[in-house]
């Protein structure tokens, strides 16, 4: 039996990324660089035959564009890529909005758009430069220059809730799938940490760099993923394929 394929993907460089904006829940559109790396992945893996049975993506604007793109570097389509999916709407609300499916693969694929894999909401910095946060909120900001603790953001959600986010979203994928599913997830640099840190049973979250549309690709038996004992030391079992890989940009 096939193991489950989990692969995650941040989004393409966005406009808010270039400008360097803490976008979090807020989102620019996606850099003509940004279009490109998604086409580029698309393309990649299709060229490897890495066809997803099911996709997750953020409902930010700059995820769901990066999709977009990815679709039609992997299809081979000749439709700008704004015209891909049209039925997904732009997100307004915290619901998951109904799933949309994608012709054109080797089979249709089931497309949701899950808030639980939004960026960490920043609060009152959501959509700022880092110069204009200084400018609005001084003493704040100097608090936060002056110690490595973690200090609440007026608005912003807590460490624990962003990482509850994505236990969310991880426990409720595992329970829906199974062994042989591969799945597909677009989502954001900083929940994207928190994810790779639930799949690696860590206690903390890593910090790491992750360029625009780094791919992090695990294998693990799904059958098996719950289970007590000396299984959880077969490396067999869990095996990380790809981890920051943006070879498809090269």
């Amino acid at each position: 039996m096939p193991p489950l394929k989990l692969l995650l993907v941040r989004h393409g460089q966005s406009v808010g990324n270039v400008e360097g904006r803490m976008e979090g829940v807020s989102s620019t559109g996606l850099t003509p660089r940004g279009v490109e790396q998604s086409l580029r992945l698309g393309r990649h893996l299709a060229a490897r035959g890495w066809h997803p049975t099911h996709i997750y993506c953020s409902p930010l604007e700059r995820a769901t564009d990066t999709l977009k793109a990815l679709i039609q570097g992997f299809t081979a389509s000749s439709s700008p890529y704004g015209e891909l999916l049209p039925n997904i709407p732009r997100f307004d609300s915290g619901k998951r909005i109904p799933d949309q499916i994608i012709q054109g693969l080797d089979q249709p694929v089931t497309v949701e758009l899950c808030p639980e894999l939004m960026e960490y909401n920043s609060g009152v910095f959501t959509g700022l430069t880092w110069a204009e946060a200084c400018d609005r909120y001084p003493e704040l900001c100097q608090q936060l220059t002056t110690s490595l603790d973690w200090q609440p953001i007026p608005k912003a959600e807590t460490l624990e809730q962003g990482q509850a986010r994505a236990k969310q979203f991880l426990d409720d994928v595992l329970s829906r799938h199974g062994n042989g599913d591969r799945i597909l997830v677009i989502s954001h640099h900083w929940i994207l940490q928190q994810l790779i840190a639930l799949l690696l049973g860590c206690d903390r979250a890593w910090g790491m760099p992750m360029d625009n549309t780094a791919r992090f690709e695990f294998w693990l038996d799904r059958d098996r993923w719950d289970q007590p004992g000396f299984n959880r030391l077969n490396t067999e079992l869990w095996q990380i394929k790809r981890f920051n890989d943006c070879t498809h940009c090269l």
